[in-house]
């Protein structure tokens, strides 16, 4: 009984802070419009499609680590290290294809190094991964000197930069990821058995499921996809960039919890941190629009934290709130 009303409540929260999100975004969009003429035209929609595409793509890997109730915040040196590694291997050989497996092999094994740590160790996720940040970032600028290394390779730019049937191509690669990985989560043994470690994970070794191991591939998992994007940023930039990357790992946090993924994990939909994402990269598309300092851009992403972890844990209190009251019936 217990078991189903806190199900209940949860459906029924994450259909109203949906909505909300929805009314949310449409109210940002029609403010911007009217402050700017350049907000609504094709070429700006476009561009911010675009620019959300990579966080969108890095974004689900958050999610499904946040629903396993851990957290990944090297994502933003795993962008520069990535740019880095596969820039490099491009260089040297012409091949597109082996610079995205260089890019791919990076994310494993960041995703692998942070996994070990955390499920063998017996790290707190967050301090883990604050170290591998740190080592990371360190290591991007001690092989680079800290200097940006340029694509010598011009078909590279394509892929950022590139449009299929008019439509950019890291935005079909973010909404095939999207699709492909709502159907994991809502419709596959594995996406329920990340909601159940997620929800309790000692429960979820009782029932017998191998938590350690999936969290393991989890972190792989989103090492991957960390990387995709990153290697499409690299694209962007037409250059492996030390610096790259810096302060991404917030936004994608930040965009995530606005759109109701619990940070203590078991909760939160794919669909609403889409909506978050979009919501964010809407806002920093709009504050370029009006020309508003960069300076005024990070006081804003600022708030935007503050504001989805007070959400975060207001839903967590009604949770238990709600709880508290179908177990006293």
């Amino acid at each position: 009984m217990e078991k189903t009303s806190k199900g209940h409540f949860f459906k029924s929260i994450t259909r109203f802070e949906q909505a909300a999100l929805v009314i949310a975004l449409l109210a940002i969009c029609i403010v911007f419009s009217i402050l700017s003429s350049s907000f609504m035209t094709v070429l700006n929609i476009t561009n911010v499609l675009r620019q959300v595409s990579l966080m969108v793509i890095a974004g689900i890997g958050m999610v499904l680590l946040l629903l396993l109730g851990e957290i990944d915040i090297s994502v933003g040196s795993l962008q520069a290290a990535v740019g880095i590694a596969s820039v490099t291997v491009l260089n040297a050989t012409g091949s597109i294809i082996l610079a995205l497996l260089a890019a791919l092999a990076t994310g494993v094994v960041s995703g692998l190094l942070n996994g070990i740590i955390v499920t063998k160790g017996g790290v707190n996720s967050f301090i883990a991964t604050l170290g591998t940040m740190a080592i990371i970032r360190g290591i991007g600028m001690v092989v680079t000197k800290a200097v940006s290394i340029p694509v010598r390779v011009p078909e590279f730019a394509e892929i950022g930069a590139g449009q299929l049937f008019g439509i950019p191509v890291p935005v079909i690669i973010s909404a095939a990821l999207v699709i492909f990985f709502y159907f994991v989560l809502n419709h596959t043994i594995f996406g329920r058995q990340i909601y159940a470690i997620g929800g309790n994970s000692e429960a979820a070794k009782l029932a017998g499921l191998p938590v350690q191991k999936i969290k393991l591939q989890v972190f792989v998992l989103a090492g991957v996809l960390f990387a995709l994007s990153a290697f499409i940023l690299a694209s962007r930039l037409d250059a492996g960039q030390p610096i790259a990357g810096q302060g991404f790992e917030m936004q994608v946090i930040a965009a995530v919890i606005l759109g109701g993924v619990s940070m203590s994990g078991g909760n939160g939909t794919l669909s609403g941190a889409l909506l978050g994402m979009l919501i964010l990269g809407v806002i920093q598309n709009g504050l370029v629009l009006l020309n508003v300092s960069s300076f005024y851009h990070d006081i804003v992403r600022g708030a935007v934290i503050i504001l989805a972890v007070y959400l975060d844990e207001r839903r967590k209190k009604n949770a238990a709130k709600q709880l508290l009251r179908s177990s006293n019936k």
